[in-house]
């Protein structure tokens, strides 16, 4: 016979005759009677900082120089995006300042994390516990419960009466936001309108397609049908000030298919020249370089989310996040040859946000 839990009646094992046996079979029996005991909590071992009061001051100032160390560490990402610019476009120094400012916000965060699981592993309460489930909402007395159990936590981990490491800590969680405040500050133009600057690029009526980086002009002889070109204006290369922020906009990808092949707009008919059509090359999701074609499918892919975008048919978008096709660049031939741009994009280029202003 086996026991019921819940009332204590033993429940006895019937045949199909109705007659109970005295001794049930192992299969039909609802409990074992050899079932596993609960073997209960292993015994308590206490920490050196338990038994040790040089240990937990040693843990202590331990937790506390982290966190001052993750203040220092923020405080040096700030710094070094104002010591080491790179308004002189040199790749060398973009690299530096990168480098000065990555190092200073992972001691930032490493700092907060390494001394937040040394706090919990040597100075808050060490006693095992079973936490028994209850109903989602519980009584009165349980709710009253709940609140003594956060005010225990507190004193148990020490956060209202260790006030050197509370207080490090409070300090170094709102020091290390700042630097996320001081750098996206800088993403934007100090005395100009970003949104007028990034509604214009370099691309003008004449100025000849160039192969990035070499800044060679490219003649329309030379690209042939499936072939991809990564394109920058010609003269990008000689600006002395704002390279970069010019070529992030006018960045185009050329690529040449056959003309039955092409789906072109009505009002785009005159923008491409005997299958050649040229693409900005910023994704329209959050402005990644989208690098990669398909010459089987004519699509391009965005490697960052994964959207695509049907060159054949004005590059459409056909999966992905991106909100709207990839701005085309009209193109046509100069009387050498070359490749030149009509005008510059007749839409803002990079992420749909811009269109909204």
């Amino acid at each position: 016979m086996a026991q019921d839990d819940n009332g204590g009646r033993e429940i006895i094992a019937a045949d199909s005759s109705g007659a109970a046996h005295a001794e049930e079979s192992a299969g039909t029996a609802v409990a074992a009677r050899d079932a596993l005991s609960d073997p209960g909590l292993p015994p308590h071992r206490a920490r050196v900082t338990d038994t040790d009061a040089r240990a937990e001051k040693r843990a202590e100032r331990t937790v506390y120089t982290l966190f001052y160390l993750s203040i220092v560490g923020s405080i040096w990402a700030i710094a070094a995006y104002m010591l080491f610019p790179i308004e002189s476009n040199n790749v060398g120094d973009v690299r530096l300042n990168t480098l000065l400012i990555g190092l200073g916000i992972a001691l930032a965060l490493l700092a907060i994390g390494i001394g937040a699981v040394h706090w919990a592993k040597t100075l808050m309460s060490d006693k095992e516990g079973i936490d028994v489930r209850h109903p989602v909402r519980g009584d009165e007395e349980t709710r009253a419960r709940a609140v003594e159990i956060f005010q225990e936590a507190n004193e148990e981990s020490g956060f209202g009466r260790r006030t050197l490491i509370r207080n490090s800590l409070i300090g170094a969680l709102i020091a290390f936001p700042l630097p996320a405040i001081v750098l996206f500050r800088g993403l934007g133009p100090q005395n100009e309108n970003p949104v007028a600057l990034l509604s214009h690029t370099m691309w003008k009526k004449g100025t000849r397609l160039a192969l990035d980086p070499s800044g060679t002009p490219i003649m329309a002889a030379d690209v042939t049908v499936g072939s991809a070109f990564h394109v920058i204006p010609e003269g990008l290369n000689e600006l002395k000030t704002g390279k970069l922020e010019e070529k992030a906009k006018a960045v185009v990808l050329l690529m040449r298919l056959r003309p039955e092949d092409l789906n072109e707009l009505p009002e785009r008919k005159d923008w491409s020249y005997d299958g050649i059509v040229a693409y900005s090359k910023i994704c329209t999701h959050v402005g990644c370089p989208v690098a990669l074609y398909e010459q089987q499918t004519h699509h391009l892919l965005c490697p960052c989310h994964q959207s695509q975008f049907d060159v054949a048919n004005h590059c459409a978008v056909i999966f992905g996040p991106a909100a709207r096709p990839l701005p085309q660049l009209p193109i046509a031939v100069d009387a050498e040859g070359y490749l030149v741009a009509q005008s510059d994009f007749h839409e803002p280029v990079g992420p749909s946000f811009w269109e909204r202003h």
